[in-house]
């Protein structure tokens, strides 16, 4: 790794959370977001070509991830997205940013359009891979076409208990097949799958993991505490802050005509962008994507 980032560990009402923090102090924020089953790593590349350039990357493990983790072993280990938007606002009060760029995919790409949605004035600009990812639960239910069903065949499985006893049993390797099958072009090999696998032993993941995939098709109830921000996000609000999708062109979970329609989601400046070849894990595969589509958003890195 070319860049040394710093870890910071932030405390918000219900989390310590860790994060890798890379550039100049005065430099724009960029806040790199992970997916599921994915870890800061996966923004190696982009934070230090971001940060030699004087941005400033933050890079934190979500809830469920790493070295993270929960103040009370009471509070429900939650995985729904207001959950995720939340953690990424009190992050950003944690570390005294008022605005920053964000950009994530997957359960990262979920935060950053919350946040970029409902609290406008804290993004100064959004790159969101595979598009428009705030979710409307009841909707939700609606059966996708059956290719797609398919696709999504280890969320049916995390809705049994076995699918829970899989996971915990065999993470490591549930979560490798994931990566194969979800971006089909990378070769990566098994010593930078294991370096992020390591978060994946967190002791909550398991818990957090199923309780995204079930609480999202209403098998779960949510933290009461953020009933509110559901209903309000159940209303999918438009994006109005300055807008990069990028999405794999082979992406193997959510395929790339899966967010050519988005543009009704942004009410901004929006551009969306089809990396030839890339699949699910795009900061992994074409780091130079993102980087670019960050400095497009925000030229001036002070």
């Amino acid at each position: 790794m070319s860049h040394q980032p710093t870890v910071v560990r932030v405390r918000t009402a219900t989390l310590e959370i860790a994060c890798e923090v890379s550039g100049p102090e005065r430099g724009t924020p960029v806040i790199l977001l992970h997916g599921f089953p994915d870890d800061p790593r996966t923004w190696d590349r982009v934070a230090a070509h971001l940060s030699r350039a004087g941005y400033r990357t933050i890079a934190p493990y979500l809830r469920g991830y790493g070295p993270t983790r929960f103040l009370d072993e009471h509070t429900l280990r939650s995985g729904q997205q207001a959950a995720l938007g939340h953690d990424l606002l009190a992050l950003m009060d944690g570390l005294g940013i008022q605005r920053a760029v964000l950009a994530g995919y997957d359960w990262g790409g979920r935060a950053a359009c919350v946040v970029s949605a409902l609290w406008p004035h804290r993004a100064r600009a959004l790159v969101s891979i595979g598009g428009y990812n705030v979710l409307n639960v009841a909707a939700n239910a609606k059966p996708a076409p059956p290719v797609q069903e398919h696709r999504l065949w280890y969320q049916w499985y995390f809705a049994t208990e076995r699918g829970r006893a899989g996971l915990a049993a065999n993470r490591r390797e549930f979560c490798k097949l994931l990566w194969r099958l979800w971006s089909p072009n990378w070769r990566f090999d098994d010593a930078t799958y294991e370096r992020t696998a390591a978060s994946f032993d967190n002791p909550d993941f398991v818990d957090v993991v199923i309780h995204s995939y079930r609480h999202r098709f209403g098998w779960a109830p949510g933290d009461p505490s953020l009933e509110a921000l559901e209903e309000r996000l159940a209303a999918r609000p438009r994006i109005g802050v300055p807008t990069v999708v990028l999405h794999g062109g082979s992406d193997g979970v959510a395929p790339a005509d899966s967010s050519a329609g988005h543009a009704r989601f942004f009410s901004g400046p929006y551009v969306r962008r089809v990396i030839p070849e890339a699949g699910h894990f795009l900061a992994w595969e074409a780091p130079d994507a993102i980087v670019e589509a960050v400095r497009e958003l925000v030229p001036e890195p002070n």
